[in-house]
């Protein structure tokens, strides 16, 4: 490797993409094309970036398999970076094996920290967890370090584990400031941000009560009955009755819940889980049968009493009842929390990230367009979607990722 690709090699490591670009910007043989790739990436031209990387991965020769496999995973962060989550795992599992056979163990591992974000991203944290618990970052440079401290950050907010959310980025703070990348630490400050902000909304008898993570967590594993709106489920005491499968009990017990300890009207419920404005005497007879499977759902955790114009919530032991919601309510939360990342996103990578089927998705997208919630920019297959961050609040209840209490 000559003077001038080492330089720029150097460069790009210190986060300077345009000292990198002066070293290799007039050169196409493949080292420099490669460099040229993870300098545009760096700059955030990611189509540009995509390009240079394939056509360095074309020019390196067959026996260069350690430099063709480093263009493959530069070129998986930036599919990823771009939310083209269709990219092809199987090819950076394969770059990862190539890179850890040759003993190049840093490149290797950058390509596991790949694979957990792209499994974070379609939301298989438990197989992200699993995977990042099988690294170890202490004989890793400080930029890496950050990474796998900001995953670790990432994965316990979304299980609602606030103090080991705190400590991970601690952690990456440090390892940001000993990699003295600015990009690397406006990560990290961006993640404090998303830590500090409101996570959720506690209402407790027509009261709302913004509340941090550490707040959530509390609620969680308190005494209190928790009606959790985010994942349809009633808890209390660690045990938990999901209710996702069943909306209208969910939505029987919601109402009741935010009334606790007063008592619904009979119109009321029949609205809230049927979505009717009338009411009949088939729909009082259903609301009954309805009622009593709900009562034989919660019955570990509460009552629910007849009254003379509805039913009330009664939990046992005299507990707190507690109605956990989004922070901001929208039909379309989980489509609105994925792209309140600030990436741009396709419909297929929204639909693979949510499980669901890209016809859903792209309904959920004209009625947010139609309302002036999102934008796309793009045609046909390079169609992309955004939208801005709703400001002051974090998405991490949002996501569609499992919430359990430990």
């Amino acid at each position: 490797m000559d003077s001038m690709i080492t330089a720029a090699s150097r460069a790009l490591a210190a986060g300077d993409p345009l000292g990198a670009l002066k070293r290799v910007a007039l050169r196409d043989d493949a080292p420099a094309l490669a460099l040229r790739g993870i300098a545009m990436a760096q700059l955030g031209d990611l189509v540009r970036a995509k390009e240079l990387l394939r056509r360095a991965g074309r020019a390196f020769g067959a026996r260069e398999v350690v430099a063709r496999a480093k263009c493959v995973v530069a070129e998986a962060e930036i599919a990823f970076a771009s939310r083209d989550l269709s990219w092809s795992a199987k090819a950076l599992d394969a770059a990862r094996a190539t890179l850890e056979l040759h003993g190049d163990r840093v490149n290797a591992a950058h390509a596991r920290y790949l694979e957990v974000k792209r499994l974070v991203l379609i939301g298989h944290v438990d197989e992200a967890e699993r995977v990042l618990a099988d690294l170890d970052p202490a004989a890793l440079p400080p930029a890496l370090r950050t990474a796998h401290e900001l995953m670790v950050a990432g994965i316990a907010m979304r299980r609602l584990r606030a103090k080991e959310a705190r400590a991970a980025l601690a952690r990456a703070e440090r390892s940001a400031r000993d990699a003295r990348i600015p990009a690397l630490a406006a990560e990290v400050e961006g993640a404090w941000v998303v830590m500090d902000a409101p996570a959720a909304r506690r209402i407790a008898r027509d009261n709302e009560q913004l509340l941090l993570l550490d707040d959530v967590e509390a609620l969680l594993s308190s005494t209190s009955l928790v009606i959790d709106a985010r994942r349809q489920m009633v808890c209390a005491g660690g045990e938990i009755v999901s209710l996702a499968r069943r909306p209208v009990l969910f939505a029987l017990a919601r109402a009741l819940g935010e009334a606790s300890p007063d008592d619904v009207p009979r119109h009321v419920l029949i609205a809230r889980a049927f979505g009717s404005r009338f009411t009949d005497d088939s729909h009082r007879a259903r609301l009954r049968v309805e009622v009593a499977r709900l009562r034989t759902a919660i019955r570990a955790f509460a009552d629910i009493s007849a009254t003379t114009r509805g039913f009330s919530l009664v939990p046992r032991r005299k507990r707190e009842v507690v109605v956990l919601a989004l922070p901001v309510e929208d039909e379309h939360a989980a489509v609105l929390a994925l792209l309140a990342d600030g990436e741009s996103w396709s419909s297929s990578a929204l639909a693979l990230a949510l499980a669901t089927s890209q016809r859903t998705v792209q309904r959920a997208l004209d009625a947010l367009s139609a309302a002036g919630k999102v934008q796309s920019f793009g045609r046909g297959r390079a169609r992309r979607w955004i939208t801005t961050p709703v400001p002051g609040f974090t998405t991490s209840l949002l996501l569609p990722t499992p919430l359990p209490i430990d």
